[in-house]
């Protein structure tokens, strides 16, 4: 063994290859040259392996390439192969490829070698392909789900609901969308339809025969909760949907109907049709528009429940809203009325004016609570009222006769409930002057404003009507000269907490500054102004309901 220099360095030489020596290292031993060794080496990869001289021209394939590339052999040319994408990329000198061939998904990365030549490693990526396929089409799948749960939980209207539906089915699910349904309590049980095509600008509607559901296979079975599979267009058994097909789009390929279930109860039928030149409804996509049918049904309940409590609720609207106030001679009227943040308008607080032989009698409460419970109970009060006024005008007994009336209801000791009121008759006088007798049920005390700007409370007092039978009520008179005016009000005016650190009360001196201020305006113009007042110093912030009423001699309007 001898040493031979190595930049400056000596290191022991063996057999004429170098070998390492402390840091320095030395090439590799070559490779055995055994033809058939490599052989089994190509052989047993996964990838396809193609080597080629530098002229292009293969040279060898291994076992995995033949299988994917029988179209390759050696001697051939890479140029002239039948597998588009990498004669291709041989002409373009690219690097890679992806490409479909005999089925399956292939990607070719080339390598180089010594002396020109070049080893293409080809790799079968079917599966990895179909697990991101899935994986994305999965994803695309619960986005479609979210969204359209999004879109039907905002619409509280039966119709939008329809039309939502119809609308989100194209053209993710199907090229046509038809949602078949029945209106509630229909003057004729005919079949209602609402149909969306990919390009319509907006969902139709329209009414279909009756024999529509003996003419698409499944519709009968859907409409009533039935599940049903897919089935293919047959001009004889689908010639009844044919008549919903909007103009132009084309011949149908298969039909999927799916129910449209509402708590437990069918609500109606989704049908969803794809063209002949879309893919027929596999697995994953019955399984999909049956859950997105059963949102639609869900979301079409609630709908109607909504609606059937909506018009409920307006009935019930407009029996406790504040009526318009009855012509009384010589007596000038005028009411205000805020509910409780409430969109349907109806709360505890009310006021009424009855015309008498005499004059009138004129009721303002607040019912405690707010809401649709304290409505129910203003419409007890009230309609009490009407009927009890008929026997008895005289305020402090006709209060009386209201405390007794609502205890004797069966539920007065579970509600445990009560009103305060204010019971008034008006006489007008001779002279102008208005005379008005006033029985006070725990009421703050109405307000008698003077020309002069002075307001002075009309103390009456009283216990609630309706917290106990044994409560006694108290009655105050007073004489409306020309030119002066009587305002009731509940105390939603006084406990309006708002101003500057938007938590203060209105309060009682701020509202007398305010009456002060608007003396001598008629009673429609003061309630206007004392209204505008209350909203500024609310500024948008929740509030009690709030009724007033204000009553003056007709000389002063």
């Amino acid at each position: 063994m001898t040493t031979a220099p190595r930049d400056g360095v000596t290191g022991p030489v063996s057999g004429g290859r170098a070998v390492q020596s402390g840091s320095r290292r030395t090439p590799a031993a070559p490779l055995p040259a055994d033809a058939r060794l490599v052989r089994e080496l190509l052989d047993g990869l996964a990838e396809a392996v193609v080597t080629t001289d530098a002229g292009g021209t293969v040279t060898l394939v291994n076992a995995m390439a033949t299988a994917l590339l029988p179209e390759v052999v050696p001697g051939a040319t890479l140029l002239g192969c039948t597998l588009p994408a990498l004669a291709d990329a041989v002409r373009d000198g690219v690097e890679g490829f992806e490409t479909d061939h005999h089925g399956r998904r292939l990607r070719g990365v080339r390598r180089d070698l010594a002396g020109g030549r070049y080893a293409w490693y080809v790799r079968d990526v079917t599966e990895e392909h179909a697990r991101t396929d899935s994986l994305l089409a999965e994803r695309a799948r619960t986005a479609f789900l979210a969204q359209a749960g999004s879109r039907l939980g905002m619409s509280l209207h039966r119709e939008q609901t329809l039309r939502t539906t119809a609308t989100l089915g194209v053209p993710y699910l199907a090229d046509l969308a038809v949602v078949v349904h029945r209106v509630p309590a229909p003057a004729e049980d005919l079949p209602h339809w609402v149909r969306y095509a990919q390009g319509d600008p907006a969902p139709v509607t329209g009414v279909a025969p009756a024999t529509l559901t003996e003419t698409v296979p499944g519709l009968a079975d859907a409409l009533d909760g039935h599940l049903t599979d897919p089935s293919p267009w047959l001009d004889a058994q689908l010639a009844g949907l044919a008549a919903l097909l909007p103009e132009g789009f084309g011949r149908p390929g298969t039909v999927l109907v799916s129910p449209m279930l509402s708590a437990g109860r069918p609500a109606g039928a989704l049908v969803l049709v794809r063209t002949t030149g879309r893919a027929d409804f596999d697995e994953r996509d019955i399984e999909l528009a049956r859950e997105f049918a059963a949102r639609a049904g869900a979301a079409l309940g609630t709908a109607e429940l909504y609606g059937e409590q909506a018009h409920l609720a307006r009935v019930l609207q407009n029996s406790l809203l504040p009526p318009d106030l009855p012509p009384v001679a010589g007596v000038a009227l005028a009411g205000g009325y805020r509910a409780a943040g409430d969109s349907l308008r109806i709360g505890g607080d009310f006021y009424d004016v009855f015309p008498t032989a005499k004059g009138a009698m004129f009721a303002l409460g607040d019912v405690c609570g707010k809401g649709v419970g304290a409505a129910v109970l203003t419409g007890r009060v009230r309609q009490s009222l009407q009927t009890l006024r008929l026997v008895e005008q005289r305020p402090l007994e006709l209060m009386r006769l209201l405390n007794r009336a609502l205890f004797d209801t069966p539920d007065a000791v579970r509600r445990s409930q009560f009103t305060t009121l204010l019971l008034g008759g008006l006489e007008p006088e001779p002279d102008g002057a208005v005379r008005a007798r006033i029985a006070g049920g725990g009421h703050p005390s109405p307000l008698v404003v003077r020309p002069d700007g002075t307001v002075t409370p009309v103390a009456v007092g009283g216990m609630p009507v309706g917290a106990l039978t044994s409560a006694r009520f108290a009655q105050a008179e007073v004489r409306l000269a020309p030119g002066e005016l009587l305002l009731a009000y509940t105390d939603g005016v006084t406990e309006a907490r708002g101003g500057p650190r938007e938590t203060e009360m209105f309060g009682e001196q701020r509202l007398h500054r305010a009456l002060a201020s608007a003396a001598g305006l008629p009673p429609a113009a003061l309630v206007d102004r004392l209204l505008q007042l209350v909203d500024e110093w609310l500024n948008g912030q929740g509030h009690d309901d709030i009724a007033m009423l204000a009553i003056c001699p007709t000389a002063t309007t």
